[in-house]
């Protein structure tokens, strides 16, 4: 499920939604980088590319693996959403909401966000999931204008997550 951006528009500026200010830290940061495995693939695929060109033009196979290369890895760092916890807000990728809106906030190890995106999901919820991380975090949502029960949002460090969705 992508992000769904009408959850709380982004307002162009403010101190509740915009950047943190300079001299301050968010609570909580973290990019959802790809894995090795992504890295390792997409090497893979730019010398097959290179590989299969060589018949035709070596310099040619050379400059399209090196286009495979930076195109991939262009993709892969825009698909690494950030989730952050800073200036009274959770971020998740596209999508924020106010952390005065949340509820209970749950670590989830790697069977228990399986279980959450697979049997116990509810089709109302919000994902920020990636494939490659395998443990997330689990907030109520406690907006009576909005739909959605919770969020599950992909955490490499999912118990620092919900000190700062809990402290904040």
């Amino acid at each position: 499920m992508p992000d769904v951006p009408d959850r709380l528009p982004a307002p162009a500026s403010g101190p509740e939604t915009g950047p943190v200010p300079s001299g301050t830290s968010p609570a909580y940061s973290e990019r959802l980088w790809p894995g090795a495995l992504a890295w390792v693939l997409l090497g893979v695929v730019a010398v097959m590319v290179g590989i299969a060109l060589v018949p035709v033009d070596a310099t040619a196979g050379a400059a399209v693996a090196a286009l495979t290369v930076a195109v991939g890895t262009v993709a892969l760092l825009r698909t690494s959403p950030v989730v952050e916890v800073s200036g009274g807000m959770l971020r998740a990728g596209s999508a924020r909401i106010p952390l005065a809106l949340l509820g209970d906030a749950r670590a989830l190890d790697a069977v228990a966000t399986r279980a959450e995106l697979g049997p116990r999901l509810d089709a109302r919820a919000h994902l920020c999931h990636r494939g490659w991380v395998p443990t997330a975090v689990r907030v109520e949502v406690h907006d009576p204008r909005d739909p959605t029960p919770y969020w599950v949002v992909s955490s490499r460090r999912p118990a620092e997550l919900v000190a700062a969705v809990r402290g904040a």
